[in-house]
């Protein structure tokens, strides 16, 4: 994967080599292909805001690093291994490195308040990735690999009462940032929910 001629070089070669190779062995859910997403939608924000583009990249490609240490905190322990990283001293100030573990910390959807700083809404932002087909179709994923004798209708009703929960009028799930994009998005989710089609729309993924 190439990014901007704006990162630095040597940066960019140590996190391709030493930390995108680790998510090959997570969940496709979560693997590398979902982080590299992030990055290239992190960037695509960076754009339109006054911001270090190195930071931006290092939150980006760190954000889920801790999920094999547990889900629910998954957010915290990545934000560990960011700080941890003594490498990263190599290119950032210690008070850039709070910075971005700060970020990784705030960037979970089911986060109530707002990120305590741009990148933190940044990295939350590029992380929604709201489009509507490829969330249903990682909810479903997620559900029958986490579920495996759940039965097609149980997977179904999961996901329905999941994707209610976190994208619904009255879900959890916030935008803290301007992103036409994840603003379409949720409202085709939403659009979905109120006709009732959901669940038809999710059988074509099971």
């Amino acid at each position: 994967m190439s990014y901007t001629t704006e990162i630095d070089l040597l940066l960019q070669t140590y996190i391709s080599e030493k930390i995108l190779p680790v998510y090959e062995t997570y969940e496709s859910s979560h693997d590398r292909s979902h982080i590299e997403t992030v990055i290239r939608n992190s960037l695509e924000l960076a754009k339109v805001h006054d911001v270090d583009i190195n930071m931006v990249f290092t939150i980006a490609a760190y954000h889920d690093i801790g999920l094999p240490q547990g889900r629910e905190n998954h957010e915290i322990t990545s934000g560990r291994y960011l700080y941890e990283d003594k490498n990263l001293r190599h290119w950032f100030s210690e008070e850039e490195i709070l910075l971005m573990k700060e970020a990784v910390e705030d960037h979970r959807a089911s986060r109530r308040e707002r990120p305590r700083s741009i990148y933190g809404c940044i990295v939350a932002e590029a992380d929604r990735d709201i489009k509507p087909e490829r969330i249903l179709e990682r909810c479903a994923e997620y559900e029958k690999a986490h579920h495996p004798g759940s039965s097609r209708e149980d997977v179904i009703k999961a996901c329905v009462e999941h994707i209610h929960e976190k994208y619904g009028r009255n879900g959890y799930l916030k935008l803290w940032i301007s992103s036409k994009r994840n603003e379409e998005g949720l409202e085709k989710i939403r659009s979905w929910i109120d006709d009732g089609s959901l669940s038809e729309r999710l059988s074509v993924y099971l």
